[in-house]
């Protein structure tokens, strides 16, 4: 039953999703409150007009990818906090396993966890398997969308974004 319940649950999202517009580089990024594996609340509103957001979306925690993503971020993480910028990586995991994830690789940023789907359909990352996909989303300070990036590699995600941020702009901390 619950199997039954989760598959219908995961329809209807991807139902609900598919009905969007597709958001795309200058909309308005839709406002988000997810709980860190800090265990704070992130709101992408509380960083409007004070610095650029990067939300790394990846499928789920403790898989290959996203393992090596999430490292990655963390051993040259130096990269991107050249920039004005806040970053994270999201799923749809639960935030107490995302928690244990974050541990288990002594993160040193928050991994924001989506368990109801709700952001990662608004922002077009939930893939058909009730997932969110390898998407890395860019959002100015004015809190637009200032690019997609819809082919992260997980090994140089770091040094990926870091050559995007500069690319796009934003500046870099004085």
């Amino acid at each position: 039953m619950k199997t039954l319940c989760t598959l219908a649950l995961g329809l209807l999202l991807a139902a609900g999703s598919a009905g969007a517009a597709e958001l795309k580089e200058g909309d308005v990024a839709p406002d988000f409150s997810l709980q860190g594996s800090d265990g704070k609340t992130y709101k992408l509103s509380d960083f409007r007009g004070k610095s650029a957001v990067v939300v790394a979306w990846y499928p789920k925690a403790f898989t290959g990818g996203c393992t090596t993503e999430c490292k990655n971020m963390k051993a040259e993480g130096d990269k991107i906090r050249e920039f004005n910028v806040a970053y994270f990586t999201a799923s749809v995991d639960e935030a107490d396993y995302n928690k244990k994830f974050a541990e288990s690789l002594s993160l040193d940023y928050p991994i924001l966890s989506d368990p109801t789907k709700k952001t990662a359909a608004e922002y077009g990352a939930l893939n058909p398997k009730g997932v969110s996909s390898r998407y890395t989303y860019y959002i100015g300070a004015d809190g637009r969308v200032l690019y997609i990036d819809k082919a992260v590699k997980p090994a140089s995600a770091s040094a990926d974004i870091a050559k995007k941020l500069a690319e796009l702009g934003v500046p870099k901390k004085s």
